[in-house]
Formats: C-alpha cells, sequence, structure tokens
C-alpha cells in the first residue's frame, strides 16, 4: 500500500560551513528517503537554512553586510554542499521566508487565542554600546557560586552551577567588551508548563525511541518552565504581530521552517499542505535530527502544534555525535573537517555515504568515522568484493558474446539474494542501515564464491560449445548477482548506481525489481571502470590541510576583555598555570543527577586508589550511557566543592560557545588514567 510522507531534517544554522559532522544526519534522512522513493511511496523531503538570531545579524554586520547577503551567500553554499553529497532534497528554502513569516504569526496568533501566550516583565542585561540586550551566550562574567573568571551567562563550566546572568560578578559583553546595564523589559511567554500532561502522553507513545523517551522523564522529573519566545530589537527575525520592536525567538520559528519549506514546495508542484498538516491528517511526518535539540523537537515543537491546530510528528528519530578517530573533531588534528574540504580531497562522496550507512542503526549511539578503518571498509567492500563481481565477468560477456546476456533460472546463489529483500527493506525501514550493508556484503561474499569456483577466466580458454555456454550462464549469473546487490545498495550509493544502470542498460531500478531478472538477448554495454581504490594518502593531504597552525595564531591588538573590565586579575603568571594539576581521567561511571538541569555526576578514576566524584554541567549535550569508559581531562587539584548534590571533587574540561556545546575534552589514544597533562 503506498503511503504518503513528508520527512525533514534539522535546519543548518546560516552561520557556519556544513562539516563531517553535520553530514550524518543528512546522509541518514537522504538514505531513508531514498528508500521510501524506491518502495514506490510519496515521500517528500525538505529542508531550509536557520537564518535568524543574534549571531547572524552579529556577523553580517562585522562582515559589513546585510543579514540577507549573508545568508543568501551560505544559502548557496549550503546546497552546494548537499547537493555534491548527493543529498537530494526536494526543497531546499530558508526560514527568512513570506511563507515562514505567514505562519510563525499565524501560529502565534493561535496559541494566544489559546490562551497559551503570557507576558511578563524581566530583567535582563543591556549592552549601552551596542544597544542591545545581550543573549545569556553573549554575556560573561564571574561565577557567583565558585567565582571561576570568564564564565557564560546562564551556567559555570568549572562547577556546574546554573543562574541568571544578572548574579554574574563583573559581568562585561561579549559583543562590545563593555560592562551592561541592567534594564527591565516585557516579554512573551509559551505557556509550555501547562502543557505537561499532554506531552507526557504524547512521549510515551511510540513518537520517540525509547532513550529519548526517558530523556523527556527526566526533564518532566524537574518540572517543565514557561518558555521565553521573544526578543528585543535589534534583532534579524520575525517582528511579533502587535508588538512592535519585539522579535520571534530563533526557535520558534525555526521549526515552523519545516511547515514553510513544504509549503514553498506546495507552491511549486501543486501539493496539498493542509493534506500533510491538519489536525487529523493520515499522511506520515517524520523528523530526523541530532540528540542535542530533542528538548526542544519533543516537547516546545509538538506543545506549539498541539495548541495552535496543527498535527503532530508521526515519528522523531534522534541520532548521535560523530567523533573522528575517537575523538571530537579537532582543528589542531585536522579532523574538523568541512563537506567541502573532504570533497577537495577525497573526491568521492559516496565512499563516506557508504561509510556513514555501515556505522548507522535506529539508536542515539555516537558514531566513529576512524580513518583508517574507513580507507580498509571502502577498498574492501566497494571494490574488493562488490565491483569485483562485474569487473571479473562483464569483459567476457562483451568480448566474447557481442554484449548479450543468456537468462539464469534455478540458480541457488541468485534465489538467496532475492529471498533476502524482505529482511533488508525492514532494516532500511527501521534506520539499521549498519545491520542492512552487513547482510548485503555477506551476500556479495557469497556471490564472489560462486563466482570462484565458476571461474569464467579458465573456463574461457577452454574450447568447444560446451566451454563457451558455461562461460555464458556463469557470467550472466554474476551480472544477476551484481543487479541485485545495486539495488540493495542504491539508497546509500544512488550515483553509483546510475552508473551500473547504464552500463547494465536497464531503466532505475526500484525495489520491486528484485522480483525481475535479465531475459535472454538482453544487450548490456561495455563495462567501463566505476569505482577506483581510495589510496590513504588522500586521507593524509586531508587531515594535514585542515590542520591549525596554532602557533601562527597572532595576539590579539584590539581591547582585551580586561581591559574591558577594568581588571588584569583576568590574566595569570605560569607559575599560577604551574600549581593547576591536569590529570587524565577514566569515566568509571556517569548518572543523571535527580532534579539537576544541567548536571551529570560522574566517577572519575584518576590512577588514585579511590575514585573521584565530580559533578559536571555536560547534560544537555551527552547521554550518560555513552560516556562510560571515555577518557577525559580534569583538574584534580581544585578544592573539594560542598554542593546541592554532594561534594564535588575537581573539575572536568569542556568547551563551549553560542554555537554549541559542552563538549567534554579527550586525550589521544595511548593516554592511561592518572597520566599528567603537561
Amino acid at each position: 500500500m503506498s503511503r504518503k510522507i513528508l520527512v525533514t531534517s534539522a535546519l543548518p544554522y546560516a552561520n557556519g560551513s556544513i562539516h563531517l559532522g553535520h553530514l550524518v544526519e543528512y546522509i541518514q534522512t537522504d538514505i531513508w528517503v531514498r528508500f521510501q522513493k524506491m518502495q514506490g511511496h510519496e515521500c517528500h523531503y525538505v529542508c531550509a537554512d536557520d537564518t535568524h538570531g543574534t549571531p547572524i545579524m552579529l556577523r553580517a554586520e562585522k562582515e559589513g553586510i546585510t543579514p540577507e547577503a549573508l545568508i543568501e551567500k551560505v544559502h548557496k553554499e549550503h546546497s552546494d554542499d548537499f547537493a555534491d553529497f548527493l543529498v537530494e532534497f526536494d526543497n531546499y528554502h530558508s526560514t527568512n521566508s513570506e511563507e515562514n513569516r505567514e505562519l510563525a504569526c499565524g501560529i502565534y496568533k493561535a496559541l494566544k487565542a489559546n490562551n497559551k501566550i503570557a507576558m511578563n516583565t524581566i530583567e535582563q542585561f543591556f549592552d549601552p554600546v551596542k544597544a542591545m540586550f545581550l543573549p545569556d551566550r553573549f554575556i560573561k562574567g564571574e561565577c557567583p557560586k565558585c567565582h571561576a573568571k570568564d564564565q557564560y551567562g546562564d551556567s559555570c563550566e568549572v562547577c556546574g552551577a546554573t543562574y541568571n546572568p544578572t548574579e554574574l560578578i563583573n559581568p562585561y559583553s561579549a559583543v562590545s567588551g563593555a560592562a551592561p546595564v541592567r534594564k527591565e523589559t516585557e516579554h512573551y511567554f509559551f505557556k509550555l508548563s501547562e502543557c505537561e500532561s499532554f506531552l507526557k502522553e504524547w512521549t510515551r507513545s511510540g513518537t520517540l525511541q525509547n532513550e529519548a523517551a526517558n530523556k523527556m522523564g527526566e526533564w518532566f522529573a524537574s518540572g517543565l518552565s514557561d518558555w521565553d519566545i521573544s526578543r528585543d530589537a535589534p534583532y534579524f527575525g520575525f517582528e511579533i504581530p502587535d508588538a512592535p520592536g519585539k522579535y520571534f525567538y530563533v526557535w520558534l520559528d525555526a521549526p515552523i521552517g519545516y511547515m514553510a519549506s513544504f509549503k514553498n514546495l506546495c507552491e511549486k508542484k501543486g501539493l496539498d499542505f493542509d493534506e500533510y498538516w491538519k489536525r487529523d491528517s493520515t499522511t506520515e511526518l517524520y523528523h530526523f535530527i541530532g540528540k542535542d535539540i530533542l528538548y526542544f523537537h519533543a516537547l516546545f515543537w509538538p506543545a506549539t502544534l498541539e495548541y495552535s491546530g496543527y498535527r503532530k510528528p508521526t515519528q522523531i528519530f534522534a541520532h548521535g555525535f560523530l567523533t573522528v578517530n575517537g575523538e571530537k573533531m579537532s582543528k589542531s588534528r585536522g579532523t574538523f573537517i568541512t563537506a567541502r574540504s573532504y570533497l577537495d580531497h577525497v573526491k568521492n562522496p559516496e565512499y563516506l555515504r557508504y561509510y556513514y550507512a555501515a556505522k548507522l542503526n535506529g539508536s542515539m549511539e555516537d558514531i566513529d568515522l576512524n580513518l583508517e578503518d574507513f580507507v580498509a571498509r571502502v577498498n574492501s567492500d566497494l571494490v574488493g568484493k562488490y565491483i569485483n563481481i562485474a569487473s571479473r565477468t562483464a569483459g567476457f560477456i562483451s568480448k566474447r558474446f557481442d554484449g548479450k546476456l543468456h537468462g539464469v533460472t534455478n540458480h541457488p546463489v541468485i534465489q538467496e539474494l532475492k529471498n533476502a529483500a524482505p529482511e533488508i527493506a525492514k532494516c532500511y525501514e527501521n534506520r539499521d542501515y549498519s545491520r542492512a550493508l552487513r547482510e548485503i556484503m555477506r551476500l556479495a561474499d557469497q556471490a564472489n564464491a560462486d563466482v570462484a569456483t565458476a571461474a569464467p577466466w579458465v573456463t574461457a580458454k577452454q574450447e568447444g560449445q560446451e566451454a563457451e555456454a558455461a562461460l555464458l550462464l556463469d557470467c550472466s549469473g554474476a551480472l544477476e548477482m551484481f543487479r541485485l546487490l545495486t539495488i540493495y545498495l542504491k539508497p546509500a550509493l544512488p550515483e553509483l548506481a546510475k552508473n551500473i544502470e547504464a552500463f547494465l542498460n536497464v531503466p532505475p531500478l526500484t525495489w520491486n525489481s528484485v522480483n525481475n531478472s535479465f531475459v535472454t538477448g538482453h544487450t548490456i554495454n561495455e563495462y567501463k571502470h566505476l569505482i577506483t581504490r581510495l589510496d590513504p594518502k588522500f586521507i593524509e593531504t586531508m587531515t594535514e590541510a585542515n590542520k591549525e597552525n596554532l602557533q601562527a595564531t597572532p595576539q590579539p591588538t584590539s581591547i582585551t576583555k580586561a581591559e574591558a573590565m577594568n581588571d588584569e586579575s583576568n590574566y595569570i603568571s605560569i607559575d599560577d598555570f604551574t600549581k593547576v594539576d591536569l590529570r587524565i581521567a577514566r569515566i568509571v561511571e556517569a548518572n543523571h543527577v535527580e532534579g539537576a538541569e544541567k548536571l551529570l555526576q560522574l566517577t572519575l578514576d584518576i590512577g588514585e586508589e579511590k575514585p573521584r566524584n565530580v559533578f559536571a554541567g555536560i547534560k544537555s549535550a551527552y547521554d550518560p550511557a555513552t560516556l562510560v569508559g571515555r577518557l577525559t581531562v580534569m583538574v584534580a587539584n581544585l578544592a573539594p566543592r560542598k554542593m546541592k548534590f554532594g561534594m564535588s571533587e575537581g573539575m572536568v574540561l569542556a568547551a563551549s560557545d553560542e554555537r554549541g556545546g559542552p563538549f567534554i575534552l579527550s586525550p589521544d589514544s595511548g593516554a592511561e588514567a592518572g597520566m599528567r597533562v603537561k
């Protein structure tokens, strides 16, 4: 039965380039969409650039261009990167569109009519130099709890404390360096706290993976707060209706961008928007996202839809993060790699598509791009197993039989390949691509073993009609197996499949093509090289080109943060620094902290008789189960601090800024717990 499906990926922010970590999601989604289309379903895949917010406004100002010019430039860059990685959107739009403005304003008015919008007076920091209210991540200062310097306006990365920006000591603007002033302002809030009953039921209704639903349970345990959906001018975004100088917070109109992009597609293709978005819709809606934005998609978004009269997602699929060689992407190691840099050096995007597919399943687990394994798997699976079947047999058909095949029946390996179609389809449907590819490569091994047993290169040297007939049947059978494997690999390798369809002289392969077979007399085209081995040197040159020359980083000559604060104590001497005892720590245990919004409780082995207990403000970025066994870096001689939840006996080092985080620091392989960092 044909299905009607709408699929989205998270909207990339228009403030930076697409990198290999981003591509995990878009490749995962694209494979799933291509599989659905091969099944014959009506499936639409839409996305857009997320274009609003303070960072966009400030970057445009820095570059001396308008925000509109900036997002137009980035939109082209993003579109080109996605196209070159064969991510085939049916529509790639922008949140700075009229469709999004109309929908955002309409949803806001519906929420207001449904008594889900409140106005509250709040106190915020105001930058007197830039004449703007400062978002939390654009305010820094001294932590009011542990007095660590240079902390963000919402939480301390040293002690894990959470607080209001107005509680910071000696605060300064990260935009201008000026000391901000307190100023009252009226903000609009979505009454998320009133949606708890609905959300508890919805998040446990099968719409989320179990691990995601459990994560939401933790948020319910600590209670839902109302959501501030407004920002003050100057701000790049949509002005709130009947509220001059007030703008929708970027996270309100960003997910509405899914709807706007689809509406734009409907206008182009004559589709019915309401059929997919009305409350009682029978169509299917799926969101693919990273686990770091689960909160927005599993709480804010369905509540917004529910109380503005629209349908909710059928399911939300969250995936984990990407590590490279077991570590976070690193500029110093050359493993923070943009999509364009990969294409410049490695060239073939389908190598990465295949490798990601071989790692991905339907869970929220992180996946690792091991560059050595990447080369080995591409060369072993794609070249050594898959393409090898055609390269060893197609030439005989062209040279000896004028390119004409013979129909093959009652072939046990061909039948085994055909029988595997339902199970492989089930794996694709469940996003368990790693299992699908394991099965496909197992079948490729069977096909290669059959070719090796038939040994057509030996038969070709024999004379007589019987040998000639055997050669034709053996090579025709091999190419039939190759055709079936191509069907199964097509969602992951669409361009290679297209070239193979041309070589085999067949129409575009669908999943139902499994039920067909080559007939006697079918003519194939001359075999030409389809794929080359991946040379490890390409990886070496790519990582080298992406290494950041830390020694060459110039010292800032403009006003420093310390000068802006008129406080020289922000600097420390080398003698001060040597007092800090940095140790490699192994995470023995990681647990949620009941009642803590941002903390995880970590048990750390640093080579001492007794493990250390540390509270770290990294809950937003990590599932505790994924941390156990990992190495990180901690400050071992920080004075123990009594916290609400217990004694914290050190500090885990992490990094973050307005673009994301926190990301814990991890040492290279070979490091061991207890080693001192020098």
